[in-house]
């Protein structure tokens, strides 16, 4: 999830139809212009844990260092991490026979991600690339919306290593391995999910300053807090949701209005980030999604 800052340094028009991108031409994880991607505020739980923070730290640094090598280096998760993850897994896996889209319930599968152990990034890794030619990069933490969405263009999702505050386990204000892994990972074994992400990429990397808002609004109702609509019935398929029992309950209940997909509505559309969200959106297919962010990237460079 990228955070709501963002740079204003778009690229030149290019083209958009590159579904297979090669190891050689990803551009250099060392030259990542994060600033200040470490931070831990001071609304998460574990900002006053100097125990949490150094373990943080570490496991950050094990990212860091993939910038250098292109290697990632697994995590050897403790117990506490490890019952962290089964609480959270086991109590979402529930409500996932229940609200998820069938997708992503055989991909979470395909995966091998279950309600024992917190899987690895560089396993799952190895898997979406043989499917969709997706790849997973280790990163510190939040960035700017820009350079996050960015990397999705040479299909690449960035993901934490880390896990949330024993504390909270129903909660975290940033993205953990939980909310990439259980939320984020599954749906870029989709293809048609994983070329609609790229092409969010493509527009990033694009976009005027009030095209990147338009992104962000988008990627917000469809990556992160996505329906769809599968044999009459709605089901969820946003990480946002996924990852979240109490946003995925909310989201199937009498307090949200779920509409129809539209473009123009989605991306005008302003959220609250710390609110439960009062309106939803269902798209009717993934491809359908592609096929129309496809169109809407290619006219920026009209606009």
């Amino acid at each position: 999830m990228p955070t709501e800052s963002a740079s204003t340094t778009a690229e030149a028009d290019f083209s958009v139809s590159n579904y297979r991108v090669k190891d050689t031409e990803l551009p250099a994880f060392k030259d990542m212009p994060f600033e200040d991607i470490e931070e831990l505020h001071l609304d998460h739980p574990g900002a006053s844990d100097e125990e949490y923070r150094k373990r943080r730290d570490h496991i950050a640094s094990l990212s860091k260092k993939f910038r250098e090598t292109g290697v990632i280096t697994d995590v050897d998760y403790t117990e506490e991490e490890q019952g962290i993850w089964r609480h959270v897994a086991t109590r979402l896996e529930e409500l996932h026979q229940k609200y998820a889209s069938p997708f992503y319930l055989k991909a979470k599968k395909d995966l091998g991600i279950t309600t024992e152990r917190i899987p690895q990034l560089s396993e799952m890794n190895r898997r979406l690339k043989e499917l969709t030619g997706f790849r997973l990069a280790p990163i510190e933490g939040l960035v700017a919306t820009r350079a996050f969405l960015s990397w999705l263009s040479w299909r690449v999702m960035l993901s934490t290593q880390y896990i949330r505050h024993h504390s909270r386990p129903d909660y975290t204000p940033e993205p953990d391995i939980v909310h990439e892994s259980i939320g984020h990972i599954p749906m870029f074994t989709n293809p048609a999910f994983a070329d609609y992400s790229q092409f969010v990429g493509h527009g990033a990397r694009i976009a005027n300053d009030k095209q990147l808002e338009e992104l962000g609004r988008l990627y917000w109702f469809t990556v992160e807090f996505g329906l769809v609509e599968h044999e009459g019935e709605i089901k969820a398929y946003g990480a946002g949701l996924l990852s979240s029992y109490g946003e995925l309950e909310h989201a199937f209940s009498d307090e949200v209005e779920r509409r129809p997909f539209d473009l123009e509505q989605v991306i005008n559309h302003d959220y609250t980030y710390s609110d439960m969200q009062p309106v939803l959106y269902v798209i009717t297919s993934y491809a359908e999604l592609k096929e129309v962010t496809r169109k809407y990237i290619e006219s920026f460079g009209s606009k």
